[in-house]
Parts: structure tokens; sequence; C-alpha cells
């Protein structure tokens, strides 16, 4: 499926995988609006996608029902619908140290962000479209310190399977990315970031950590593949095999 001339919403599309996917789409001729929390930041990405007259940036807390119903109010019909957006600052903690206010918001932001793009998102959707989530190597390779992103990413993959059953014949899946070198890993890491994922791409059968345009690939096939419903795409390097 060609998306050229498809109207395409990207939330977390002013950095790392939702950026690399945005500039795929504006290079396939699609029309995208790129969604995200900072408005510096959403400029950034404007910018370094080279101000393309069929972009459209819209500043929006999907954690907010008010803010997500106005925004499909605002952006009227589309053709397909993407949240890479993650906010896991300070959830990866031992049992002990952990922040609930932290866990609350991964789960705000990957579980209820979707559940409520999708509630105002789906009756804007054409009947030939998809809805794709992100997810994570997490909930398949739990690791200390990661209780609360293993289990909202697992509790995701189960809501984009029950989401392909409701709104049906409108598609719904997600990727699951293993370890992706962006911005993120400065939260997860530190100052340790570079030699933790150099650790790991020695571990993995591809010899590399993941890059945004691995996952932007696969997030493209979801969207333009008529035929996946209900699916986790897995883009993790064989990390699920080690």
């Amino acid at each position: 499926m060609s998306i050229s001339n498809q109207k395409i919403l990207i939330v977390g599309g002013g950095s790392g995988m939702g950026l690399a996917l945005a500039r795929r789409c504006v290079e396939a001729g699609a029309e995208i609006v790129i969604a995200g929390r900072s408005k510096d930041r959403l400029r950034q990405a404007r910018e370094a996608l080279g101000n393309p007259t069929r972009l459209t940036v819209a500043v929006v807390d999907i954690t907010r029902e008010e803010q997500v119903a106005a925004l499909f109010a605002r952006i009227g019909g589309l053709d397909h619908i993407v949240s890479t957006a993650a906010d896991i600052e300070g959830a990866y903690r031992l049992l002990p140290e952990l922040d609930l206010k932290a866990a609350q918001r991964v789960v705000d932001s990957k579980l209820f962000g979707p559940l409520l793009l999708a509630r105002h998102g789906a009756p804007r959707l054409a009947a030939t479209g998809s809805m794709t989530f992100v997810s994570g190597i997490a909930a398949y390779r739990p690791a200390a310190r990661g209780s609360v992103v293993a289990a909202v990413n697992a509790a995701l993959e189960g809501l984009v399977r029950a989401l392909a059953v409701e709104l049906a014949p409108i598609r719904v899946n997600a990727v699951s990315p293993g370890w992706v070198d962006t911005e993120i890993w400065a939260q997860v890491a530190g100052d340790r970031k570079a030699e933790t994922l150099a650790a790991m791409a020695e571990r993995l059968p591809v010899g590399r950590v993941g890059q945004p345009d691995d996952i932007a690939d696969a997030l493209l096939f979801l969207i333009g593949n008529g035929f996946t419903t209900g699916t986790t795409l897995h883009v993790e390097g064989g990390h699920r095999l080690v």
C-alpha cells in the first residue's frame, strides 16, 4: 500500500523513532502531523525535516483526554495513527527505590495514552486505516529495575490485540523494539550510555544495537500492509534469543 497523499499522525514525532518515521513519510509523499508535549522539540524536528509544506505540528499531552479530543477535532480525518511516545523518566528503579508517580507516568504515556488515541482517533480514521503503537523488549526479557516498563509493554500488546478486534476493519498493531540508540538511553544509563549499548551489541546475534531507522522500517510495514492486524512485530536484533 502506497502512503503517498495519505494523512498520518505521529505522536512522538519530534525525536528518535518517531522523527525517523516522519522523515520516511515525508519522503514517500504523505501528509503528516507530528505531535508531542514539547513545542521546541517539534520546531526543531520540523527544521530537521526541511520545513516541508505538508507537515503540521501539534503540541499535545496524550495522557490528558481533553487535549487528545481537541487534537483530533483540529486535524480532522486521518489514514493512520502512530505513537512512539513514552515517559520513562525515573521508572528504571529497584522496587524499594521506585517512585510510584514515575511508574504512573509510564502507565499514562504507554497505555492510557494509546487508549485515548484509539478512543478519539478511531472515528476519524478511514476504514482502511491503521493504528500502530510501540511496546518493547522488556516485556520478553525483563531485567532488574525494569518491572514497570516490562508490565506496561506487555499490557500495551494486550490492548493492541483487543482493539484489533473491537475496531475492525481498522488495523491495530505494535512494534516491539530491542535496544535502540535514542535519546531515551540518557535517562536509563546516564553517562554510561555508550558503554551499556556497546556491551549489548556484543551479545546480539546481529552484532549491533538498533537505530531509529530500523524501527521506522517496521512501522512503515505495519502502516502499509493491509493484511496485518493484532500483531506485534519484533525488531530487536535477536535479543529474545540470547
